[in-house]
């Protein structure tokens, strides 16, 4: 079920950062989008039952269980300090194109 749910998820929007709403790594990997104006899906993991189970299944798809988990088209890019590197080298704006 919850392999499922974070395929589809993934596969639905461009962007998607799997967080938990208290992590400072989830919200500076946020910020490098809204500096780009870049809609995202964020899903808040504290907030769900299967939390567990679906950090689960990302540690199955991206090798780590950590937060954040971000995907753009489908890929997973890496976390908050990957993210931020990204978006200063200029690479996120072209993997967004």
């Amino acid at each position: 079920m919850a392999a499922e749910f974070v395929s589809e998820t993934i596969a639905k929007d461009k962007v998607v950062i799997f967080s938990k709403t208290y992590c400072p790594y989830c919200t500076m990997a946020k910020e490098q989008f809204q500096k780009l104006k870049q809609e995202f899906t964020a899903i808040e993991l504290e907030n769900r039952d299967d939390c567990n189970e679906i950090q689960a299944a990302l540690g199955q798809i991206t090798g780590g269980t950590t937060v954040p988990r971000v995907f753009v088209k489908g890929k997973f890019i890496g976390g908050g300090t990957d993210v931020k590197k990204l978006n200063e080298s200029g690479e996120l704006k072209k993997l967004l194109e």
